[in-house]
């Protein structure tokens, strides 16, 4: 059988191992990460598409036992007075689980067949006739038949196979943070505040699981910002000058940045690459077709991977028939579950205060609610899929 590489222990990364591991195939997968990661905010799955490959993967039952309930979003003023009210539904989707939950459980289920290497990266590929020679951060040397790109927005497998980021990563205007804050509000676990100026929004929202915590997401527009994504001593930075001034409760989610460990900053940005594939090298899930918030990641990465393991089972290991067909299958799917990601900033801070009044009139209206859960659960569903061969 052929040996895979799989670089990145996300979704993607994990459902893939998962499936190649049970059909045999000599599969690494290589993480950066010290450690298995075991923190994160929630992420969902939707309809009856998701459902059915958790359901063959033998995981939905764990899943079910580890669900978060969902999250209700209330907006509010700088009083604290209710504007407007999502329901959990709208974010959780169908099925809610923290992400070091979902990790936790899809390693469980893939390290029996695959084997994992935590804290280390790749860093150089070269192809040959007979595969990819791939070195790695740790100094050793290997052959692989296939190689695979699971490593995400920012993928290093992407940046040496098909160049720099700037190719095929757009900024979508925005950018994000979340990090750990006590949770002096007494906030419920289902339920998250959000507060807006024009181009900014500060929420807080309780831990699912310790109930003395609680959970700081800001977001604010802004124009591409030079800063080391490795550097959270700037990101802080940045954060402080961008909601200085601002009322409710952001000067006291500010102060918990100091003794933060576990800060999140990112861009909203979305990653627009065609082909999916080079040769012997493949891209799966977020380095494919990634939107950083809003854009069904999970649930696209969960399909993506199911979908190239099945067609390179169909195509016995050969990776010139399979990767295209992969492709051509899941191309037009992502990118529409893509789309919602390239209104999620201007949904969350929009730059006018009257741009923020007509979303919550629009929104507490039951009719407008029911069409934007159908459309969102419409994205994640159309698509048919093979019956491929795969034994869960």
């Amino acid at each position: 059988m052929p040996s895979v590489l799989i670089s990145g222990a996300g979704v993607a990364g994990f459902v893939l191992a998962h499936w190649l591991g049970r059909a045999g195939y000599d599969t690494t997968v290589v993480e950066i990460a010290p450690t298995l990661r075991t923190g994160g905010n929630a992420v969902d799955f939707r309809g009856p598409l998701h459902r059915s490959i958790l359901e063959r993967m033998g995981i939905l039952a764990d899943l079910q036992r580890v669900r978060t309930g969902g999250t209700a979003m209330r907006f509010v003023d700088e009083h604290g007075r209710r504007l407007m009210e999502l329901p959990a539904d709208f974010a959780g989707g169908d099925l809610e689980v923290l992400r070091g939950d979902l990790a936790r459980v899809l390693h469980e289920h893939a390290r029996a067949t695959a084997e994992f290497r935590f804290g280390d990266s790749v860093t150089a590929l070269v192809e040959t006739p007979d595969g990819v020679d791939v070195t790695f951060a740790g100094g050793t040397h290997r052959r692989f038949d296939l190689v695979v790109g699971a490593d995400g927005v920012h993928s290093g497998v992407r940046r040496l196979v098909f160049g720099p980021e700037s190719r095929y990563v757009r900024h979508l205007g925005y950018y994000v943070a979340t990090w750990s804050v006590p949770n002096d509000l007494g906030l419920r676990d289902r339920t998250s505040l959000l507060y807006n100026v024009p181009g900014r929004m500060a929420s807080v929202g309780g831990d699912h699981r310790d109930p003395a915590r609680a959970g700081a997401f800001l977001a604010f527009a802004s124009p591409p910002l030079e800063f080391d994504r490795r550097d959270a001593e700037a990101q802080k930075a940045i954060l402080r000058d961008r909601f200085a001034g601002v009322g409710w409760q952001v000067p006291r989610l500010l102060a918990a940045l100091d003794d933060t460990p576990d800060l999140y900053f990112d861009a909203i940005c979305r990653v627009d690459i065609t082909p999916w594939s080079r040769g012997r090298v493949v891209l799966v899930g977020d380095a494919a077709c990634g939107a950083t918030i809003g854009g069904m990641g999970t649930g696209t990465g969960l399909v993506a991977a199911y979908t190239l393991a099945g067609e390179l089972v169909a195509a016995g290991g050969d990776h010139t028939v399979a990767f295209p067909r992969y492709e051509r299958l899941l191309h037009d799917y992502a990118r529409r579950t893509q789309k919602g990601g390239d209104t999620t900033g201007r949904f969350l801070a929009p730059r006018r205060a009257w741009a923020a009044r007509t979303r919550n009139w629009m929104l507490n209206r039951p009719a407008v609610m029911a069409l934007q859960l159908k459309l969102a659960d419409d994205r994640a569903t159309d698509l048919a899929l093979p019956d491929y061969a795969l034994a869960g």
